[in-house]
């Protein structure tokens, strides 16, 4: 089939990379003529594993342009796959999404094309979206233009560092629209993965366990619906447990240990119950308040989604109060950060932690200092204006330093040898903002250990 898709963010060189290595014909659409001719060279602008050879073994099937008019006309699907940030209301801003819909009207042939949103939406943005084609294509061609294109929404549950694996061996795939026909091209198109028959990349092989891939098929706003509800349920998961873990604090309860006592019910389950600095990324804080945002307008309340944001950036505070409470003063001090980007194995900064957690510090006058195996060139690039000290190690890091906080887990950090590190700090402080270091090792090198919450 032949796809386009607009927006080379995350989700939409993803999708094309996977589509083309399926044996789709793949045109990524991107106005950023930097970034489309990077592409083009065969470089990657994002940091995501095996994201460049699987890019290479899709060869011709993928290529890249800056022009709708190359891109759109005869195209079978069409994924608008643009950002969608959030506004200081707490709505998604949709002026790219307005734009992407007004130029593919602008360009459709006669022939029948599905146009998904990919992106994540408000409820009610397909028929938007709809809406917006129909009367750019009418306002083309001074007549009607139905039947020749349909709307659906195809929401993606994407990981970031785990991309390649969600997207080609996912837990379900899920698609909204209101035609049928819609839906049995994007069957055809998804085919490959709903069955597996497709040859698994060396570096990604199929998972044992992995049958046919379940397909969810639902009108327009359910689909829509699915997407702000599975992650605001993810994050409340997480708030969950740090608002427990505050409790087993104050009574001396081990959180860990009750995290995999409940996790093992299978009504619960394990994934997501890690206490610790809470989530950050692209994802849960928009989609949440977007979900907050939505519900407004129907005169409704969310307490839950609301309380779940409140125990998540509550969470970042307590690293400074951690702090205070140890060091006693903290004007002056300096504090290493180990990781930058919002999880290990991306260099994704969106929502992150660490530069939230960075500014507290700044602002109580402490000197802070940071490394991230990925990430740093794009805190040079992205907080221009925040006064961190970029450091090429975490050993450089730590010297002198009067306290380390684990914000990332990335796993190089967990081998670390914490012995010499311990003998080049000033204070042997370790705040573990993950709990994924070893309390035993970090103790036998002297270190006062804590952990979140």
């Amino acid at each position: 089939m032949r796809v386009s898709i607009i927006g080379t963010g995350y989700v939409g060189l993803t999708t094309g990379v996977c589509l083309s290595y399926l044996g789709h014909s793949v045109t990524c659409l991107d106005l950023d003529e930097a970034k489309i001719e990077c592409l083009r060279r065969g470089r990657i602008p994002i940091y995501e594993p095996h994201l460049d050879s699987l890019m290479e073994l899709s060869g011709e099937n993928l290529k890249f342009s800056t022009c709708y008019e190359e891109a759109i006309p005869g195209s079978d699907v069409v994924f608008i796959a643009v950002g969608t940030p959030p506004l200081e209301n707490g709505n998604p801003d949709l002026r790219y999404l307005r734009s992407a819909a007004q130029s593919v009207g602008q360009h459709l042939s006669g022939e029948f094309t599905v146009i998904v949103n990919k992106s994540t939406v408000p409820i009610g943005s397909g028929n938007w979206v709809g809406a917006l084609v129909r009367e750019s294509l009418e306002s083309r061609n001074g007549g009607a233009s139905t039947g020749c294109f349909a709307v659906a929404s195809n929401p993606e549950f994407l990981r970031e560092g785990s991309a390649l694996q969600d997207s080609l061996y996912p837990d379900r795939i899920v698609i909204g629209a209101d035609e049928p026909r819609a839906l049995e091209v994007l069957y055809t198109l998804y085919r490959p993965i709903l069955d597996q028959t497709f040859a698994a990349p060396t570096f990604l092989p199929r998972p044992d366990d992995l049958g046919a891939v379940p397909l969810v098929s639902t009108d327009l706003a359910s689909a829509e619906l699915i997407k702000y509800a599975a992650n605001a349920f993810l994050a409340l998961k997480i708030s969950y447990i740090n608002e427990i873990g505050r409790l087993a604090e104050k009574v001396g309860a081990d959180i860990l240990q009750v995290a995999r006592g409940i996790g093992l019910d299978a009504r619960i389950g394990t994934r997501f119950l890690q206490p610790g600095i809470g989530w950050g990324g692209s994802c849960f804080g928009k989609d949440t308040a977007a979900l907050v945002a939505t519900a407004a307008e129907y005169n409704l309340t969310m307490p839950i989604v609301a309380a779940a944001r409140e125990v998540n950036y509550r969470q970042r505070e307590r690293v400074g109060e951690k702090l205070l409470g140890e060091l006693k003063i903290l004007k002056g001090r300096t504090i290493g950060l180990l990781g930058l980007a919002f999880k290990p194995h991306t260099d994704d900064l969106r929502e992150s932690p660490a530069t939230d957690i960075a500014r507290r510090l700044i602002d109580r006058g402490c000197r802070v200092r940071a490394h991230d195996p990925v990430a740093m060139d794009r805190v040079r690039r992205e907080h221009p204006d925040l006064e961190l000290s970029l450091c090429d190690s975490p050993e450089a890091v730590a010297r002198d330093a009067d306290a380390l906080v684990l914000v990332t887990e990335w796993p190089q950090y967990r081998d670390l040898d914490w012995e010499s590190i311990a003998k080049t700090m000033r204070t042997r402080l370790i705040i573990d903002g993950r709990n994924a270091l070893e309390r035993g090792k970090l103790e036998r090198a002297g270190f006062r250990y804590l952990t979140l919450p």
